[in-house]
Parts: C-alpha cells; structure tokens; sequence
C-alpha cells in the first residue's frame, strides 16, 4: 500500500522512547461529492470511519467490523486500497510513551440506506454520530476546528490531509464516472 503521509507529533522529541503501534483502518465511502463521516460533538470534528483492529483481525476484517459498528454500514463491497497514513503521538500512559498509529485507507461501496449502529460506550459520550456531507464542507470545518478550537484531537489533521488528498484524487474520478 502506498504511503500517503508519515508525521511526528511536535510534542515529541525523540523517536527513540519505549513505543506501541496500534493498527487501524479507514474507510472512504464516496456519494457524488458526498462523504460519508463520523461527526464526535466533543472534538467538533469530522473522521472517517474505522478505527482499531482486534487480537487475530487481518485489515479488511476490521475495516468491515469498524464500518458496521459506527455507521451501520450494510453489503460492504468493491474494497480497494487507498494509502497508508502513518503518525508518531504521545501516549499519556504510564507504560509507553509513543504510539505509533498505522491508519490503512480503503475505498470502499456500500448500500444507500445506513442500518442501526453498535457504538461504543466512550463513542457515545463523545457524541459520535455517522452522517453524509459535502467532502468540501467537512475540510472547511476541520480547518475551522483546527484553527479556533482548544477541544480538538489528535487525528484532525490526519483527517483533514486525508480529506483534501481524497478531493483531489477521488471527487474528479467521481464526477467524471457520473457524467458516463
């Protein structure tokens, strides 16, 4: 898989600490110039679906079960690589002090119609919630968020890069597949 982006928190000064890696997946699901994103009301920002891969999961298994669970995403199908976004942050636990997050991108097609989530508890306190927006709106509000936010997370900047690289390589793709 390509390698889209690899980033140093600025916290960070050293690589050479005791460090984790945690593997996730993303999942980019184009209508038109529609996004499927989860909105989380306490960062007030825009992800992509996906998240961390369970003991024994390969990729493609935890793609489709984060995808079902935060979205209720149903006949998840046509699976293609996208690119490989790799981050190096602080961990603010006594037993490492970085994680190292590979998040694997993966295109994908699903049903028109969302079926019933299945979020976890701290999902629910963070106000996740799936829903469909223009890919350019959602930039616009991470950049917002970034900019005049002190709540914000950690991932928005890996979301809204990903976001832009997905308007440049994947809107034109899109629309020019609608017009044939």
């Amino acid at each position: 898989m390509r390698q889209l982006k690899s980033t140093v928190h600025p916290d960070i000064e050293s690589l050479d600490q005791s460090t984790f890696l945690r593997v996730a997946t993303r999942a980019i699901i184009l209508k038109g110039d529609k996004i499927l994103m989860l909105y989380t009301e306490r960062y007030h920002d825009y992800t992509l679906p996906g998240g961390g891969l369970d003991d024994g999961e390969d990729l493609l298994q935890g793609l489709i079960r984060e995808l079902q669970e935060e979205t209720g995403a149903q006949n998840i199908r046509d699976i293609r690589e996208f690119g490989l976004y790799e981050e190096f942050r602080p961990w603010y636990k006594d037993d490492f002090a970085i994680m190292h997050m590979k998040s694997y991108c993966y295109v994908c097609d699903i049903d028109a119609q969302l079926g019933a989530t299945n979020l976890e508890d701290y999902e629910i306190k963070n106000g996740m919630k799936a829903v469909w927006l223009n890919v350019y709106d959602a930039i616009t509000h991470n950049e917002l968020t970034i900019k005049n936010s002190a709540k914000k997370g950690m991932s928005i900047e890996r979301e809204t890069f990903l976001l832009k690289l997905i308007a440049e390589e994947l809107l034109p793709q899109q629309l020019q597949e609608k017009a044939s």
